[in-house]
Formats: C-alpha cells, structure tokens, sequence
C-alpha cells in the first residue's frame, strides 16, 4: 500500500511538490532512484519492470523542454489474492512518461480493463489528471493539494486526512516563505500514528490488519508481526517540479539515506 500528497500549482516556482511513501514486501527486488538508459529517472521495479513514481525530460518541437511526470498506487481490494491481469500497473508510468500525448488524451487511451486496480495520476508542467480503473473517471485537476491513497481518491481515510493536515500546516507555510521545508516533509512522510479503531477503513481486510496499514509510514516491524511477511514503507520520495527541471529525492528507510537527481 502507498501513499502521496500532490501539491499542483500553488507557487509559481514549484508547479509540484509531490510527496510519497512506497509500502511493499521486502522481498520484491527493487532498484534504487537512477538514470534510466531511456531518459526516465526513478526507481524500479525490477520484478514487473515498470516504477510507481517517475519523471522524464522531453524536448519539444519548439526547441523547450518540458517535464513529464507519474504515479500509481494500487487499488485495495481484499477480494482479490492475486493479480487477475498480467499487465503491470508500473508500466502505466513509463508508458506515460514516453508518450507524446498530453495527459488527458493518454488517459482516455488507456484500456482500464487490462490492469488490476489502480489510482493514477498523469501530468506534465502544464496539466494534471488523475483517474482509476474502478469507477472514479478522469479528472483534470485544478490547483490545489490532493491526497491518495489505495482507495477512492476521494475516501476520507485516516492516513490521507493526516497526511493533507500535515502537509496544509507544517509543509506548505515553509515553501511559501522559502524556507527550508524538505526536513518537514521527511518528518511528516515518517509519521507512525495508527487510526483509531472507529476510522479504519472497511476495505474487507481484517481489522488488524486495516490497523497495521493505517497509518502515513508503516514500520515493518508492525506490519510484518500481522502479515508474515516482512512488509513496511520501503522508501520515501519527494519530486519537484521547477519551471525548467525537477529534483527527485529518496530517502531509504533501513539507513536513512537520501539520494537525489536533478534535471
């Protein structure tokens, strides 16, 4: 399970401030933030082959560049054990990435049906949707901050309720008055509190289960003492969008270490 906070288009010199933590099994072989030979920079999946956040230059026509960007998190469905589609819901990011559509006219393209459940969201400097493959359509998102996570994108979970508080109040005042916010963001990106038994998300997975994944970060200890599997946040990323390039940050959470690529 994962999360993200999508700042869009609230300072004139960050287009987006995307905040997000990657929740999965420990034993899914994963590569670490780099330059793909394709241009595209993110981690990897190196299971599937595709990523769930990445960012790419593309040169115009006109000489410009521009930045285009991606995310996906899993949709939560209790009912399904094991993937019914073979396509790989990461590739969604990359295909994006190296399409010349805008992200409206990818995202009408795309054949829902083909993949497991899914929240997406598509988007370059210039224009952000988001959609999923279980009902919710597309939405060409004005400014604002959103939130989401594997459920509707519009679900008032506990985790997604805290992340945006946290984001409105501690990160958000720090980017305006350009101060120092990245160490903000680490912080509240590691928040451990769980949602009291009342809030939990009715997703059809057992209630402690629901209650080891309720919270923002998700320690592996105490997901992995309900799941039997070693299971937590694996890393936390924040990507950033300039009127010219991008940082892409990763923080990993079994040393603490940051890796970061601009562009």
């Amino acid at each position: 399970m994962c999360i993200a906070a999508i700042a869009w288009q609230l300072f004139a010199d960050k287009p987006l401030v995307l905040l997000s933590n990657r929740d999965e099994f420990f034993a899914r072989p994963t590569a670490a933030l780099q330059h793909w030979r394709s241009g595209t920079v993110a981690g990897q999946d190196l299971r599937s082959g595709g990523t769930w956040l990445g960012v790419r230059q593309v040169n115009q026509p006109s000489g410009q560049t521009d930045t285009r960007w991606a995310i996906v998190l899993n949709f939560r469905d209790a009912a399904q054990t094991t993937p019914l589609n073979p396509t790989s819901r990461g590739q969604l990011v990359t295909e994006f990435l190296h399409s010349t559509l805008s992200p409206l006219a990818f995202a009408r393209g795309l054949a829902l049906a083909d993949y497991d459940g899914f929240n997406l969201v598509l988007g370059t400097r210039k224009q952000a949707v988001m959609l999923n493959n279980r009902g919710y359509g597309i939405e060409v998102l004005p400014a604002g901050l959103y939130v989401l996570s594997n459920g509707q994108p519009n679900a008032p979970w506990f985790k997604c309720e805290r992340l945006r508080g946290r984001v409105r109040q501690e990160v958000l005042p720090l980017i305006a008055e350009q101060q120092n916010w990245q160490e903000a963001a680490w912080a509240v990106l590691h928040d451990d509190v769980c949602a009291p038994c009342d809030d939990l998300p009715k997703t059809g997975v057992k209630p402690v289960i629901e209650a080891a994944l309720s919270s923002i970060f998700i320690p592996k200890a105490r997901a992995t003492a309900v799941l039997g599997d070693a299971y937590g946040t694996r890393v936390s990323n924040i990507l950033t969008l300039s009127p010219t390039g991008f940082e892409f940050a990763e923080r990993h959470t079994t040393d603490g270490s940051i890796r970061r690529i601009t562009g």
